[in-house]
């Protein structure tokens, strides 16, 4: 079987073979976004297999959230949107032989296994380790977690695909299960897109494959639109007001400078005097609309980069209903996220597989509460400023956030009033008894040789704590009163590589 990666397919095929042969799978997965969603995907290839499984979410795969798993373990443990960087530990207290990991972030290096554990040039390796780094593919940006996962889904279906699925294997509403997995695949989309592993304005790698078996299934369609988040849900004067991603002089300045731009347009953008959805509006009232865009964006100067980022490629579930946040795969992504980030894992992944009641009740009020706090977040970032270095801006946020959004309002914060968009920013938030760090840059800081996963790990060794990630998105756990400490070697990391 080739399968949708065919650099992954053999380890991929090998994962399959062990998970069909367990008596027993204890899915453990990481609570966000593309975890959720690799979670779902291999929880639903289990089920239609016909392999009673378990799933459980942790916030991080630490040595105590090992242990845990070893001590709940009754067979095969299948770690899914972590794991790489943690064979160390997975050796230590899990049996490699009965150990799945499907990861995309960075594996450790050799000599952190034992002296007789497989390695593959500069990685560690485990008996059935599914990354994509392990075959020359970029993990950050060209196959997430959850398209690691996909490819085992897709690997298990192959091996024994089903005569026929029942209606209630279906993963949106009104599509009919696909004996082959083709169909998970819109899940696996929705976690890249969570993970932001769109570049330029879309998907790329790897990650076109799985989404080109979604088209395949039914489940998922990419169309060229208008690259703002929100195009299911905001009403059109808010989906361009708070349109970072176009920004547009006199158009984004607020709700009613937006009003008044689609006010002159001469189309008919109110239904029963509420303002319409851009999801809502035909194709050439689109083009009307994303044309006046450009059009005044190049009156008032705007560089033509960025009038070329207002356009991308948007990645639809094709079964979900119009208007709805589970519509696009960016919108539903933050909808899992913010189950993720209070402990309700299990609602997201309820949602994602099929429970359009409760669990999407208890997900939108989720959600409601997510934003309200990102919001609060970002004013108390503009209100209290970064503290600047020669290469990085940090901020402390104390107990006065989540840590489990901060990283987000990191991300937010960018291009605010005092935050400066060209400098990879460093958030720390008190969680429990240690802290938490989030670092975030943006892409063109990464194509200068920023990698804050080298960054994060390389900080959190030096003050005794752990880190790693991604080269655009990394985090790292560490110990109180620690911060100057860890600014000062991520300082010195960061100077290092934009000087390379």
């Amino acid at each position: 079987m080739t399968g949708p990666i065919p650099a992954l397919a053999d380890r991929a095929d090998r994962a399959a073979g062990r998970l069909a042969d367990a008596s027993h799978v204890l899915l453990v997965s990481h609570a966000d976004a593309d975890g959720l969603t690799s979670a779902a995907v291999g929880a639903a290839a289990l089920d239609r297999a016909g392999i009673a499984h378990e799933v459980q979410f942790e916030d991080q795969l630490d040595e105590s959230a090992i242990e845990r798993v070893a001590a709940a373990r009754e067979d095969v443990v299948w770690l899914t949107d972590f794991g790489s960087g943690q064979l160390d530990a997975m050796y230590a207290h899990l049996d490699p032989a009965a150990t799945v990991v499907a990861d995309h972030h960075q594996p450790l290096p050799p000599d952190a296994v034992p002296a007789d554990a497989p390695t593959v040039d500069e990685y560690a390796d485990a008996p059935y380790h599914v990354n994509p780094l392990l075959v020359g593919l970029d993990g950050a940006r060209e196959c997430s977690g959850a398209g690691s996962t996909y490819a085992i889904a897709r690997a298990l279906a192959e091996r024994d695909e089903p005569e026929h699925l029942a209606p209630e294997h279906a993963i949106q509403p009104g599509s009919d299960p696909d004996p082959r997995n083709r169909d998970l695949a819109a899940l696996a989309i929705v976690g890249a897109v969570g993970d932001r592993q769109r570049e330029d304005g879309e998907l790329v790698g790897a990650n076109v494959a799985i989404a080109e078996e979604g088209e395949t299934a039914g489940v998922l369609t990419t169309q060229t639109d208008l690259a703002v988040y929100g195009t299911q849900t905001k009403p059109l004067p808010q989906l361009l007001a708070h349109a970072d991603e176009i920004s547009v002089p006199g158009v984004a300045t607020d709700r009613n400078a937006a009003a008044r731009f689609l006010d002159g347009l001469e189309l008919d953008l109110r239904a029963d005097g509420e303002w319409r959805r851009w999801a809502e509006l035909a194709s050439d009232e689109r083009q009307t609309v994303a044309s006046e865009l450009c059009q005044r964006a190049i009156q008032r100067g705007v560089p033509a980069e960025r009038i070329d980022g207002m356009v991308g490629t948007a990645y639809t579930l094709a079964g979900e209903e119009r208007a709805t946040q589970l519509r696009d795969a960016s919108e539903f992504a933050t909808l899992l996220n913010a189950t993720a980030r209070y402990e309700r894992s299990a609602v997201g992944l309820a949602v994602l597989l099929g429970d359009r009641e409760d669990a999407l009740d208890d997900a939108t009020d989720l959600l409601d509460e997510h934003r309200r706090n990102l919001s609060r977040g970002v004013r108390w970032v503009e209100e209290h400023g970064v503290t600047t270095e020669s290469h990085c801006q940090w901020f402390d946020a104390g107990n006065e956030l989540p840590a489990t959004i901060v990283g987000i309002v990191a991300g937010m914060a960018v291009g605010t009033d005092g935050v400066d968009p060209s400098t990879p920013i460093i958030a720390f938030a008190e969680d429990g008894d240690s802290l938490k760090v989030s670092a975030r840059a943006t892409g063109e800081l990464v194509r200068r040789g920023v990698d804050l996963s080298e960054a994060m790990a390389t900080a959190a060794d030096a003050v005794d704590g752990s880190g790693g990630g991604h080269t655009v998105a990394a985090g790292a756990t560490i110990p109180l009163q620690t911060i100057r400490a860890f600014v000062d070697v991520a300082d010195d990391v960061l100077g290092r590589q934009l000087a390379d």
